[in-house]
């Protein structure tokens, strides 16, 4: 006579379950702890300064210059992201191999790329200066790292170097799950390479260009450790972002009071942008 295991592993499944719900209890415990609490404090505690954020004049200075790096690094890395996204998602030898080299810029520690690039941009032994003196284009060295206009285009370029690999990524899988079907489809209509492009893969890469867009403006918008180490936010604040004002607010001026506030708006500003392109993300899904 076969013994019954009925009840046996119901309570089995049911106390897995259980322990499941108590995992999920202390992630959500410790992201409270880590996340919501120093947020809120931060939001207390400088309750009585947020009349002076708005009325900073340095803060719309580094602000603006966050916006531009924003525009300008995002702008470049979508773009470059997506053509390599296609060029990756070809059939070609040695294909998964060039897919583990193209991670390499986004695998490197932030703080070594950018000493990297400081030394490439150094107008005494920089690569840069060597290389545009050996073509001829300027007869001296250039000091990229101490005019402003200069300044800023390198540490867009070196954060265009470090971090389109993560955009090809989200992009490369975009394109991954789009049905072969739909092509070939295309195809026997006598739809060309763009046809298929602007009627089959962008619309139904715009989820996956709106998670990549959402995650890089967050990012952008924070940028603190590659200016930190290549300008310091020179020359003349010309490269200084809202990070690095709120680390010179806390730390060099000593005002925690202020800079709470300026966290907090910062945060609350960063919490609209992830949730404005979040939302277009699931609409286009949806859709």
């Amino acid at each position: 006579m076969k013994r019954s295991r009925g009840p046996h592993r119901k309570s089995a499944v049911s106390w897995g379950g259980d322990v499941s719900y108590g995992y999920v209890a202390l992630a959500a415990v410790l992201l409270i702890c880590v996340i919501a609490l120093p947020l809120a404090v931060a939001l207390v505690g400088g309750a009585t300064h947020y009349g002076e954020v708005f009325s900073d004049r340095e803060l719309g200075k580094v602000a603006f210059n966050t916006a531009a790096f924003a525009f300008a690094s995002v702008s470049l890395e979508m773009c470059l992201g997506l053509l390599f996204a296609i060029v990756l998602h070809q059939t070609f030898l040695l294909r998964g191999i060039v897919r583990a080299i193209a991670l390499i810029p986004w695998a490197l520690p932030t703080a070594v790329m950018a000493m990297s690039w400081k030394w490439i941009f150094n107008d005494s032994y920089g690569v840069a200066n060597d290389l545009a003196i050996r073509l001829s284009l300027v007869g001296h060295g250039i000091a990229w790292l101490g005019r402003p206009g200069a300044a800023f285009a390198a540490i867009v370029l070196a954060d265009v170097w470090k971090t389109t690999p993560f955009v090809t990524i989200i992009l490369l899988a975009g394109l991954q799950s789009i049905p072969r079907d739909l092509y070939d489809a295309m195809s026997i209509d006598g739809a060309g390479p763009l046809q298929r492009f602007r009627l089959v893969t962008l619309p139904l890469l715009r989820p996956s260009i709106a998670l990549a867009l959402t995650f890089r403006l967050i990012q952008a918008i924070g940028i603190f450790d590659l200016v930190r180490v290549m300008t310091g936010g020179g020359p003349a604040d010309s490269t200084k972002t809202v990070a690095l004002y709120i680390y010179d607010v806390l730390i060099s001026y000593g005002m925690p009071e202020y800079g709470a506030a300026l966290t907090g708006v910062v945060a609350l500003a960063t919490f609209l942008v992830a949730a404005t392109f979040g939302a277009l993300a699931r609409g286009r899904a949806r859709a």
